[in-house]
């Protein structure tokens, strides 16, 4: 998605890498792992076994220090893991690489080992307008630290993280979409994961417009500035927090948006969010709560967004929770609404501004009417 406008030639601070990324709310929003204990040292699996006392036979163990685990990079384990109903478990550390899952993989299972999802990261730092190798530059798409295609997927107790950051790439003028996750799959969960960047960071999409693909995304930790979480999936957001990021290279608001769907337009679920927190490291009122997204590959969607039963914090403008990314495309015209949300940027100052549900129109908007057969939580 592009930036709200454009940058300022002048930030007001130096940036390093990934101070910007840690400058939010402490230490939960850091790349580096934390230190694990002594138990975690002479145990680096935790409770689920080791090479040498595996918990099935087609569980696989990354460990970033040579003949601890099966492998050192989670691209190798993927890899490794031909077919289905495999668990790759990941011991804590920084995993530098980009990571894809292809659609062979249905079934496939990443677990932190040690239930922090601070402990396991896995990270890299290309750009839409980063170049190739051999010509051209990634694109959004391509720009992904991790992607998933495959079906049945499941992450539990991992951060996927981008750290390109605009302030070291100023050759980089568009193209700073940055995106830490792509997910294609259908029926796709995260648990407890967190997912860090700045704009583009959470990627929640389908393969094809006439897939409509199912995800899940529980007690997960979500931070960006511009889109950073985006797409056209059918994807419930349950009990997540969104925290949006402080810019130093832009000199007022609009900082960016939480929310972009693209949702197609045969679709009638895009994104919902239910019980979960916005917050922000920045001043108040200096963000957006979504826009839609249109893209020029389908200009017949109809973004969908429902937020309901959320803590919005001031960081949102509660005036104009809502902007428009295409002039032909206005988000009046798109499916956007709320339903008793608390805080002072859910304050409802104009109604037209800010579409409520009915009660009826809520009764339909809920994680099992969204999921289907799916029962991700169960």
């Amino acid at each position: 998605m592009p930036s709200p406008h454009p940058r300022s030639p002048h930030p007001r601070s130096p940036l390093t890498r990934r101070s910007l990324i840690a400058a939010g709310v402490g230490a939960a929003l850091a790349l580096a792992p934390a230190a694990p204990a002594a138990a975690t040292r002479r145990r680096p699996f935790g409770r689920y076994g080791s090479p040498a006392a595996r918990l099935g036979a087609r569980t696989l163990y990354v460990h970033p220090r040579p003949g601890t685990g099966d492998f050192t990079r989670v691209q190798a384990a993927v890899d490794a893991a031909g077919g289905g109903g495999w668990t790759l478990v990941v011991a804590p550390g920084t995993y530098r690489e980009v990571v894809r899952v292809t659609a062979g993989h249905a079934g496939l299972a990443v677990v932190g080992a040690s239930g922090d999802p601070r402990d396991v990261v896995i990270v890299y730092d290309n750009a839409a307008g980063t170049p190739k190798p051999g010509g051209g530059t990634y694109g959004t798409s391509g720009s992904a630290s991790v992607t998933v295609e495959a079906d049945g997927f499941t992450a539990r107790d991992v951060t996927f993280a981008n750290d390109w950051l605009r302030a070291e790439h100023p050759e980089i003028v568009s193209g700073t979409q940055a995106v830490a996750i792509k997910v294609t799959g259908d029926r796709s969960a995260f648990l407890r994961c967190r997912f860090l960047g700045h704009q583009d960071t959470l990627y929640a999409d389908t393969r094809a417009l006439t897939v409509f693909a199912r995800q899940y995304f529980r007690d997960c930790y979500a931070e960006g500035d511009v889109d950073f979480v985006f797409g056209r999936a059918t994807a419930v957001f349950e009990r997540c927090r969104f925290h949006t990021l402080h810019r130093t290279d832009l000199a007022g608001a609009p900082f960016g948006f939480v929310f972009a769907p693209s949702t197609a337009v045969a679709n009638p679920r895009g994104y919902l969010v239910a019980r979960s927190r916005v917050t922000s490291g920045a001043p108040d009122a200096y963000y957006k709560l979504a826009r839609p997204w249109v893209p020029s590959s389908d200009q017949s969607a109809r973004p969908m967004l429902t937020v309901r039963d959320t803590w919005l914090g001031a960081g949102i403008d509660a005036d104009e929770p809502y902007g428009t990314m295409a002039s032909g495309h206005p988000w009046q015209n798109q499916r956007f609404g709320e339903y008793r949300n608390t805080g002072p940027g859910a304050t409802v100052t104009d109604p037209a501004r800010r579409p409520q549900l009915t009660a009826g129109e809520a009764a339909s908007a809920t994680r099992d009417e969204y999921l289907g057969d799916w029962r991700p939580y169960r």
